[in-house]
């Protein structure tokens, strides 16, 4: 409910303005009249909506700035010797929406249009229908209305532009503590289950020198405290991947591809098309996509092989990783956090991802990646 308060408060507002200025302008044109003039209901009706039209100032500024112009040219030309008041309002509001160069043109047309309407309306010596003209719309207030809105609209944009920067400055320390926490609770893991892994390595290198039987829950803490090192150090190194990092990317995907090879895995890259040179963000999506698939192969398909293939294309650079594992076909996967990151990488470059078993079994991820090669 409090959403809809300001608007309907400028609503008030402008019709409050707008009424305001038709009494006016009518009860100035019932006691300004030229003399010898019969009542004319016309020049009454113009009166009173070009005030009114004012209520519709903010919604449409360029509507209201003609309506209200030729209202004041129609009566004056029915004889009524009232000052072009609205016009001024529509003159403030349509610079103040940003309609310059549509508010000069207007009052340019309107400066020469009122001689002839004060002519049109009995006045035959032309140096009076200009005085009259000159009385209805003084340059001076037409100048400082327009003055008064290009004021206010510079203001207004540069409180948005300053609201905005200082969103994107909270967001951006936002993240960047995020990060740091990110990191700095990393560290602390690292190194207590780094302990653990150490003393458990330990504990059974002790046990086998004395010809002991290890345990069973030793060798489990052993497994378990290397894994859980190796997942670290993998997302560490996500994590640490700003500006101090040399940035990985296509270059090095032969490199992840090598050292899948001596975890047992039987992995090999193909590369198709002709090799061109792509944005540094797809470079660095190729070499995440490439990197989490052939995590996600050695931690949870169980497969035996697994394939990487490149294909260079004229605007798309397609990514695709399949293995032999136990994903069955039909089964639905479950969306972890490395599928996630990958999705988000590939959707924000305006790419597409696809992360599903395949008929045949196994798995795969397919990644199109829009190249712009013009910039």
């Amino acid at each position: 409910m409090s959403t809809g308060r300001p608007g309907l408060r400028a609503g008030v507002t402008d019709w409050v303005v707008a009424v305001g200025v038709a009494a006016t302008l009518l009860f100035t044109g019932l006691s300004a009249r030229h003399p010898g003039t019969h009542p004319d209901l016309l020049g009454h009706a113009l009166l009173t909506v070009g005030g009114l039209a004012l209520a519709a100032r903010r919604r449409a500024p360029v509507a209201v700035l003609a309506v209200t112009g030729l209202c004041a040219a129609g009566y004056q030309a029915a004889g009524f010797d009232v000052p072009a008041v609205a016009y001024l309002f529509a003159v403030y509001a349509a610079v103040r929406a940003g309609h310059r160069a549509v508010t000069v043109a207007a009052s340019v047309a309107m400066l020469a249009v009122l001689p002839l309407a004060a002519m049109a309306s009995g006045l035959h010596d032309t140096g009076e229908a200009f005085a009259q003209a000159r009385g209805a719309l003084e340059l001076a207030w037409l100048i400082a209305a327009g003055a008064a809105g290009e004021a206010l609209r510079q203001a207004e944009r540069r409180a948005d532009e300053a609201e905005r920067t200082r969103e994107e400055t909270a967001r951006r320390r936002a993240d960047e503590e995020r990060l740091h926490i990110a990191r700095e609770l990393h560290d602390s893991l690292t190194h207590q289950i780094s302990i653990i892994k150490v003393q458990a390595e330990v504990a059974v290198h002790v046990a086998r020198k004395r010809g002991e039987q290890v345990p069973e829950a030793l060798l489990a803490i052993r497994e378990a405290g290397r894994e859980a090192a190796r997942e670290l150090r993998a997302t560490l190194e996500a994590l640490r991947d700003d500006d101090t990092t040399p940035p990985r990317g296509l270059d090095h995907v032969a490199e992840l591809v090598e050292r899948a090879r001596t975890t047992g895995l039987d992995a090999k890259l193909t590369i198709e098309g002709q090799r061109h040179d792509v944005p540094a963000a797809v470079d660095r999506t190729v070499y995440r996509i490439v990197q989490e698939s052939l995590t996600n192969v050695a931690r949870h398909a169980a497969a035996a092989t697994a394939s990487v293939r490149i294909d260079y294309r004229p605007d798309t650079l397609v990514v695709r990783v399949d293995d032999d594992g136990e994903a069955a076909a039909g089964s639905v996967p479950v969306p972890g956090v490395g599928l996630l990151g990958m999705r988000e990488r590939v959707t924000a470059l305006g790419g597409r991802l696809r992360a599903a078993p395949r008929s045949e079994g196994g798995f795969t991820v397919h990644a199109e990646l829009p190249v712009d090669r013009t910039s």
